[in-house]
């Protein structure tokens, strides 16, 4: 199998320069830009351009998927990246947790606007946002939620939305939407690997093994009770490898001979992470 280091991917072809051009000339049509991120990987689901090109737009930064993350550490980072003219908020847009915060916030950033709109006599004020975010953020369906329809693609696989367009929502704000974007480059292999155990890469370029070894090393690391509960474990052995055996076998990933079905418990490892089976776990922390 070929291993393609995370840190070596190159993520920036034609579509992606072709949608940061999109946002820059499109900001000058929306009030506010609503960026969406990943709980569990707060910084790393972060495109660097967004804080670039939109610095100057009052921004709401959800934190999605918050039902996967650990609650103590996303209101760490809610501190954190709230200032200014931004406001962050954690949301889970499957179920629209946190969803009818949106509103008032907007309001509260955009207050001095609205205020003189009103002055002048308008009555019902639109607020016009910008969707951005990278792919399987959980942007198609944040979007599918406020606007109660399916109104925009949704897709297991990153990257499904292919083009902006405007959807109109019950709470008095139309959304645009675009393509998720990444950046060109990841400068951290830690970053890569957070986006591939979320699912931001595609497992298809990735050594699925290597990534599921990986995360056992993390989840030693911040969550070492959930290993053990999960997998039904006496104990966790010191190197990620020893682990992965113990797992295997605990889940019958067994080939002949007792060799372990490394590819196996690998997809079963990352679809469990993935699917939130391993409880609230957030993967990365302010302090670091």
């Amino acid at each position: 199998m070929i291993i393609i280091m995370v840190n070596e991917i190159n993520w920036f072809p034609g579509h992606m320069a072709k949608t940061r051009r999109e946002i820059k000339e499109n900001l000058k049509l929306v009030d506010a830009v609503i960026e969406i991120r990943d709980s569990r990987i707060v910084q790393s689901s972060a495109n660097p351009e967004i804080d670039k090109i939109c610095k100057d737009k009052p921004r709401i930064i959800l934190l999605n998927k918050c039902d996967l993350s650990e609650e103590k550490v996303t209101k760490e980072w809610i501190n954190v990246l709230s200032k200014n003219n931004v406001k962050a908020l954690a949301v889970n847009s499957l179920n629209g947790l946190g969803l009818n915060s949106i509103k008032g916030e907007i309001d509260k950033l955009l207050k001095e606007k609205i205020d003189r709109l009103k002055q002048k006599g308008v009555i019902s004020v639109i607020i016009r946002a910008m969707v951005v975010g990278i792919p399987n953020v959980g942007k198609s369906s944040f979007i599918n939620k406020m606007a109660k329809n399916t109104a925009a693609k949704i897709g297991d696989k990153p990257g499904v939305t292919k083009s902006k367009q405007w959807i109109k929502t019950k709470m008095g704000i139309e959304l645009m939407d675009t393509p998720g974007v990444l950046w060109p480059k990841f400068e951290e292999k830690k970053v890569g690997l957070n986006l591939a155990f979320t699912g931001a890469i595609k497992d298809e370029i990735m050594d699925v093994e290597e990534l599921a070894l990986s995360l056992i090393e993390r989840l030693q690391k911040y969550y070492p009770d959930r290993l053990i509960k999960r997998y039904k474990l006496d104990s966790l052995e010191e190197t990620a490898l020893e682990n992965m055996d113990k797992i295997a076998k605990k889940r019958g990933a067994i080939l002949s001979k007792g060799n372990i079905d490394y590819n196996r418990v690998s997809i079963m490892l990352l679809d469990e992470f993935r699917g939130g089976k391993l409880g609230q776990v957030s993967l990365e922390r302010p302090v670091e």
